[in-house]
């Protein structure tokens, strides 16, 4: 379970393709506090720690996960965000996450406005919805959406996160990891199944 509040950024130092799996290597300011079965998220996915060494560790994304998030099209040096499992009876900052995407989105347009910088996402939809002033995890950010639609929606992004996200990467065109509030998933459940 994590909370969407981003820890750090790593690096990626190396990835190596073993059947349908991907390992990743990553160097990171919090690798010396972590263990080996671990889980961390990155860009908002949970992995397990498999190994560390010195400053870097390894986790391994298998075929499921690389055909649902956008770890397939990570490339040494890019940067992901990074956060490690929420303690228990600790603050719950962002909102609560699961670590497991639901499925990619795009950035379709970035503007700055007035001190923050509003991003829109576009994604294809598959029953799965926003919330007006609700929450969202893109790329393992907890936002809270504005101008929701039936497939595209809107965050706002304080000079703060920007700066210590992988945010300030993003274009039109990037591809994101998607994970829709796990509570306003229940209640669109809940709603699907008294229609019938």
């Amino acid at each position: 379970m994590f909370t969407g509040i981003i820890e750090t950024l790593g690096i990626v130092t190396k990835l190596e393709k073993e059947k349908g799996n991907l390992h990743l290597t990553v160097k990171s300011s919090i690798t010396s506090e972590l263990k080996i079965d671990q889980s961390v998220a990155h860009n908002g996915v949970c992995l397990t720690v498999v190994d560390i060494v010195a400053d870097e560790y390894k986790v391994t994304a298998i075929k499921e996960t690389l055909d649902k998030t956008n770890l397939s099209e990570l490339v040494v040096g890019d940067h992901v965000n990074l956060e490690r499992g929420m303690k228990l009876g600790a603050r719950l900052d962002g909102h609560i996450v699961q670590g497991h995407v639901d499925k990619t989105g795009v950035c379709e347009n970035v503007k700055d406005d007035d001190g923050s910088t509003v991003f829109t996402f576009s994604y294809d939809f598959d029953g799965n919805v926003t919330i007006e002033k609700g929450s969202i995890t893109v790329n393992g950010v907890s936002l809270t959406v504005v101008n929701s639609k039936k497939n595209e929606f809107s965050v706002a992004i304080i000079p703060y996160t920007l700066e210590h996200t992988t945010f300030k990467n993003f274009v039109k065109g990037t591809k994101v990891n998607l994970e829709f509030d796990v509570i306003g998933k229940y209640v669109t459940r809940l709603q699907s199944l008294n229609n019938y």
